[in-house]
């Protein structure tokens, strides 16, 4: 299954538009079946760095079972506003079920709180790659001025 950006398991940004500011510089987009079964089960702590993220598709509910440290959790609408939060997941719980979440995004823990994402912001999702170029063209024509 390919992700409506078209990702494939690739590495994304997430930028909350609403607030202006980056949630994830560095989430890895989980939309094949065995790539959302395992998740993030086997990461260490080292994980949980500032910037990473697993974005999950489909999903409108996860757990932390067999996990090691706690994670943040944003559920996502299709159009890819915020419908439901948790801060502060720890392992080996069982996360709500969001019936109008079609994907949700894994988080280190504190990154609502540091980003300030409340319910209803609008996220962009898009490749890191695609960013990489955007910032590439915007030196080269302030290096040419």
């Amino acid at each position: 299954m390919t992700t409506s950006n078209g990702q494939n398991g690739r590495a994304v940004y997430v930028y909350n538009k609403t607030r202006e500011t980056f949630v994830a510089t560095d989430a890895i987009v989980a939309d094949g079946y065995l790539r959302r079964l395992v998740g993030l089960l086997g990461k260490t702590k080292r994980w949980s760095r500032l910037g990473a993220g697993l974005w999950i598709i489909p999903s409108q509910g996860v757990h932390t079972i067999g996990m090691l440290f706690p994670i943040d959790l944003l559920f996502l609408s299709k159009d890819k506003e915020v419908v439901h939060l948790q801060e502060y997941v720890r392992p080996f719980r069982v996360s709500k079920v969001t019936l109008r979440a079609v994907s949700v995004l894994e988080l280190p823990a504190h990154t609502i709180y540091r980003t300030g994402t409340r319910v209803g912001d609008r996220l962009e999702i898009s490749s890191s790659q695609a960013a990489q170029t955007v910032k590439e063209r915007a030196q080269a024509a302030v290096a040419g001025e």
